[in-house]
């Protein structure tokens, strides 16, 4: 929890985030800016995630990225 009280982001909440856009391990990494390999550790991490992960789902949720149409 933080210091309001609220929960902080987990791999459990990263990969519910994950599926709810549909992403690959490769798209949601791409949207988030990381590698892949970052991406396959927060998965693999137990406890807290950084907070700027946190955020970056936060700000995707509210404006997902554009597809390409062509």
């Amino acid at each position: 929890m933080d210091a309001t009280g609220k929960k902080n982001m987990t791999s459990d909440d990263l990969r519910a985030w994950q599926a709810r856009h549909g992403y690959t391990y490769n798209s949601a990494a791409a949207a988030l800016g990381i590698s892949r390999a970052t991406y396959a550790r927060y998965l693999a991490a137990s406890g807290d995630l950084p907070r700027m992960l946190e955020l970056a789902c936060a700000a995707i949720d509210a404006c997902p990225p554009r597809r390409n149409s062509s």
